[in-house]
């Protein structure tokens, strides 16, 4: 899927947990967070936004797309070496991280969930086509939907 999309996913995901975190700050790192880490899968792709960066070259030169990135062991591992360390990351780390590999197992191309396993788990939707575009525009409308009534609550 197109980065648009995981973002769009992802901010309603966030706008749902937002409520349930204590302080200004920590809603800041939470937020910043979890739309960093939705980009962070593709970085072994030369054809994503992060993937045209610096470091996403250097990954490339070791990694195949939808390989080891695109895989639950690795946000998993990743997500209990933030915990260790620095908990305040390993939610939305694995909030991210997590939506945008689910978002892609609907894709044709889909992922391999357990890598280094060859099990793959796919669906039907085209990267970019109108279906994809159809769950953009769907999650962008609940996305403000749900911003409106938080703004109407908060008032």
């Amino acid at each position: 899927m197109m980065l648009r999309t995981h973002l769009a996913i992802v901010v309603l995901a966030v706008l749902l947990f937002l409520a349930h975190i204590p302080s200004a700050v920590e809603k800041v790192i939470f937020v910043a967070v979890a739309l960093i880490s939705t980009a962070l899968p593709d970085i072994d792709t030369g054809f994503s936004t992060i993937g045209k960066m610096q470091p996403g070259k250097i990954v490339q030169f070791f990694a195949r797309h939808r390989g080891i990135f695109h895989s639950l062991t690795f946000c998993i591992i990743v997500s209990i070496v933030l915990a260790a360390f620095i908990p305040i990351l390993s939610l939305p780390f694995f909030l991210g991280y997590g939506l945008h590999l689910f978002a892609d197992s609907f894709t044709i191309e889909g992922i391999k969930p357990f890598w280094p396993l060859r099990a793959v788990s796919s669906w039907k939707i085209r990267t970019g086509r109108l279906t994809e575009t159809t769950l953009f525009v769907f999650f962008l409308f609940a996305d403000a939907l749900m911003f409106f009534f938080m703004i109407k609550s908060i008032f």
